[in-house]
């Protein structure tokens, strides 16, 4: 408790150091989250901070009762008023209430919920509210909100919990805080985070003797009539995540639209028999199929081409949706290849034969079980984006924001995984790596606040990630994320 208040208090003073003059307001409740808020109205007070504690709650746990003497022995107002909470003029309020101590199918009543409304009103009128472990009324292990509380920036204790990965709007700013537990510190749910460090370790290394050849051949097949732009955009992806020949493989109707717009790339027709199908199979490294592939005749297309590939594969869209409730058929015809699927909420749930809200319900376990019942890798795109391997090792990517809640964005996360997955041979790998890059690159965009983009923005933001440097280490910080929509922070 004393290492998680005492660094709590460190970055409140680091982070918010103009904000402070104007005090603090520490809202204590009855665990040991209270008592964290103790320690840290301690330390801010021992440090100069003017700083008032509201118990809304009496300390109950013997820890808690032991921090709240010590402050109230060292000269930390305290009053039990609730009612004052927002009567102070403070520019930073701490949420000390319950931390992870708060279920969704237990609303929050009494004291404590006026304590929500109170801070809540405090951050309408400018002021900063960071919660300690959870803004109150998120639920930990879902991410269910009841308290409609947003933090401005949340300290957490050894691990990143779910609640943080899926309600990352009600979080701010994202800090997690060495306090002692080991090295499963950055994981969340035994699944760990993909992190700026790990990504530059991770990344397979492009040689300086590389030619063409060795920096691998993507076919890129779908580009139905009206649909050239899914195979382009994966084709520019794929170029830009270092590929070293594309071939998009479109339909006849298409051919024009691709050779226009991306001179880079090849163009050929679909496999019309089994000699041109032989032709591809042996030209590619790793076949991208789905992007604009469209419904009809989808689910022959793919088996044609994994019957006569031997090859790595990413399998997008349509290439999906054609497996529509039949998901294990898929495990024959991958033949224990390296293999990924890319499925949004909505493929994964038909894929499943459950229903979106129930992937999102449980967005840590189905792509694991999807991952069992096809013997291929799947990357479930989402906020955060699961990557689970059929062996039942997954990662979590909290990288990301919404401009790529757009048509087109899962195109170029197909390019780059395709190419990734040719490069280093492990579809999970590759999965977190392409998702790690799309989502950071994306970011990149988001700080430049335009509101008018393409996703050619962030194609040009692609080089920028590539040549990431991780932040130097900054201990007691583990990890960060930076709050939706902004950009930068130490991952």
């Amino acid at each position: 408790m004393q290492r998680a208040g005492a660094g709590a208090a460190a970055e409140i003073a680091g982070r918010l150091v103009s904000d402070l003059a104007d005090g603090v307001v520490i809202a204590t409740g009855p665990g040991n989250n209270g008592g964290d808020g103790w320690v840290v109205a301690s330390a801010l007070h021992a440090a100069g901070v003017r700083v008032r504690v509201v118990e809304c709650a009496p300390a109950r746990t013997p820890d808690a009762r032991a921090e709240r003497e010590h402050a109230i022995t060292l000269g930390v107002p305290v009053t039990g008023d609730v009612s004052a909470l927002a009567a102070g003029g403070e520019h930073v309020a701490v949420d000390a209430l319950l931390g992870t101590g708060l279920t969704a199918d237990k609303p929050l009543s009494g004291e404590l919920a006026t304590a929500v409304r109170s801070l809540a009103s405090l951050r309408d009128r400018g002021a900063d509210v960071v919660a300690l472990d959870l803004p109150t009324g998120l639920d930990a292990s879902t991410g269910v909100d009841v308290g409609g509380l947003r933090a401005s920036l949340t300290l957490t204790f050894g691990t990143m919990k779910r609640g943080h990965l899926i309600g990352r709007a009600q979080c701010g700013t994202i800090v997690v805080l060495d306090i002692g537990l080991g090295a499963h510190a950055r994981a969340s749910s035994g699944m760990p985070l993909a992190t700026a460090a790990w990504f530059r370790e991770s990344l397979p290394p492009i040689p300086a003797d590389a030619h063409k050849g060795t920096r691998k051949k993507v076919a890129i097949v779908g580009g139905a009539e009206g649909m050239a732009g899914a195979a382009i955009l994966a084709a520019r992806a794929a170029l830009r995540a270092g590929a070293g020949l594309v071939k998009c493989v479109v339909a006849p109707e298409s051919l024009p639209a691709v050779q226009e717009a991306e001179p880079a790339a090849l163009a050929a027709p679909w496999p019309a028999d089994g000699a041109s199908l032989a032709s591809l199979a042996q030209w590619a490294d790793v076949l991208l199929v789905g992007p604009g592939l469209g419904r009809p005749h989808a689910r022959t297309t793919v088996e044609r081409l994994l019957a006569a590939f031997d090859g790595p594969v990413v399998l997008d869209a349509d290439a999906l949706n054609a497996f529509e409730g039949d998901a294990a058929a898929l495990a024959p015809l991958l033949r224990g290849r390296p293999a990924l699927l890319t499925p949004h909420p909505a493929e994964l749930a038909r894929l499943a034969q459950t229903t979106v809200d129930d992937v999102l319900a449980q967005r840590f376990a189905w792509p694991r079980r999807v991952a069992e019942m096809t013997s291929a890798s799947v990357l479930s795109k989402g906020v955060p984006t699961i990557v689970a391997a059929a062996s039942g090792d997954a990662m979590v990517v909290a990288e990301g924001t919404p401009i790529l809640a757009t048509g087109g964005a899962g195109d170029l996360l197909g390019g780059i995984a395709a190419t990734l997955l040719a490069q280093c041979g492990d579809p999970l790998r590759a999965g977190a790596l392409a998702a790690f890059a799309h989502g950071r690159a994306a970011a990149a965009v988001s700080a430049r606040n335009v509101r008018g983009y393409l996703l050619d923005d962030v194609l040009l933001a692609l080089p920028e990630v590539w040549s990431l440097s991780p932040s130097p280490p900054r201990p007691p910080v583990l990890a960060e994320l930076p709050a939706v929509g902004e950009a930068g922070g130490r991952a």
